[in-house]
């Protein structure tokens, strides 16, 4: 091994595993806040629409069922949605019944569908 070798190994600098580790917590309770966040909104929908197992909204697959349920569109839609591009097409319209299944415009489910952080609130805790 030759000095520079050497030199380059001391100065060699990794984070502490205490920042990665707290950085890691930091991220799962965003992702959980998140989550919790969207799952309440679902939820609320749910009940708003009379839709039954509104709980659903907190099992992630369940939440895709739900979400159809509430759409009133068939529960087979669930594959389409695994399909790439026609999955964006099915988002919309499923986001389109939930709006109109809530008493308001297709606009609601198209902002459902592409900003969900402003139209999942607004169909949940609107009247």
């Amino acid at each position: 091994m030759n000095a520079a070798t050497l030199l380059w190994l001391l100065q060699r600098q990794e984070p502490p595993a205490g920042l990665i580790a707290g950085m890691f917590l930091i991220f799962l309770l965003v992702f959980a806040a998140i989550y919790a966040f969207f799952a309440i909104c679902l939820m609320k929908i749910a009940q708003k629409t009379n839709t039954d197992n509104a709980w659903w909204a907190w099992i992630p697959i369940l939440q895709i069922i739900l979400l159809l349920n509430v759409a009133h569109k068939p529960v087979w839609w669930i594959i389409l949605l695994f399909v790439p591009l026609v999955n964006i097409v099915i988002s919309i319209l499923v986001f389109i019944g939930v709006a109109e299944a809530r008493g308001k415009g297709a606009i609601w489910g198209i902002i459902a569908a592409f900003i969900p952080i402003i139209g999942l609130p607004y169909l949940a805790f609107s009247e």
